[in-house]
């Protein structure tokens, strides 16, 4: 099962991602100033996912990505892929586990290891 995963940009600003069940990022979402704007923006999509519009490009060398539409408005923009087959992978992982994914928040600046002192 896929998982929203928290973190913080360089900027200082908040984003989330949607990883597949291999740990892949599927989608980054647009930036937010607070936290917690990430987590009502997760528990929207997922009460949503029935209106939401993938909309599909290609880019100028050759890779497949899509825009998350969800109410006319973009919220994320999906990695890129190599064929329009693993684009709809992807798409179908959010269809299939993203209203029953865990959130994981990554944002805190500790660090997970101790020092070995």
């Amino acid at each position: 099962m896929g998982a929203f995963v928290i973190s913080k940009r360089l900027s200082g600003e908040y984003k989330y991602e949607f990883t597949s069940r291999k740990g892949k990022p599927i989608f980054t979402s647009n930036s937010f100033e607070l936290r917690f704007e990430c987590e009502e923006e997760i528990e929207y999509l997922k009460a949503s996912l029935e209106g939401i519009t993938f909309l599909k490009f290609k880019s100028s060398k050759g890779k497949y990505f899509f825009r998350l539409i969800v109410d006319k408005r973009e919220i994320a923009i999906s990695r890129k892929y190599t064929t329009e087959l693993l684009l709809q992978k992807g798409i179908k992982e959010i269809s299939t586990y993203a209203s029953k994914s865990d959130i994981l928040d990554f944002s805190n600046d500790a660090f997970v290891f101790p020092d070995l002192d």
